[in-house]
């Protein structure tokens, strides 16, 4: 078995969100996701087919959902969405970098 670090390996600039799975099997997937002044387009909307389970690790963002309403989170902070509920990242801290973990189930 090996051992490795959630904060190890992140690009000191990044000039998009970056994903990377961590787990991928029976249907359920786990991701890092890396942020840094980021945001996703304002004409798209994810509109996943499995529910998601997400927490910040580190940094601060909001989030976004179609019936306008919005969601700050911080370290340490935890959300269900469940799936086809239409959201977005609308603002990502540019002072650090935000290190989400995502569970598609």
């Amino acid at each position: 078995m090996q051992v490795t670090n959630i904060f190890n390996n992140i690009p000191a600039q990044l000039n998009q969100e970056l994903f990377q799975d961590i787990i991928s099997k029976d249907g359920i997937k786990i991701q890092r996701i890396v942020s840094q002044g980021t945001s996703t387009q304002d004409d798209k909307w994810y509109n996943q087919e499995n529910d998601e389970w997400v927490i910040i690790l580190q940094g601060r963002a909001i989030l976004s959902f179609e019936d306008d309403s919005d969601i700050k989170l911080s370290s340490g902070d935890y959300i269900h969405i469940p799936a086809h509920k239409k959201h977005k990242v609308s603002w990502t801290s540019s002072h650090e970098q935000t290190v989400w973990l995502a569970v598609h189930y």
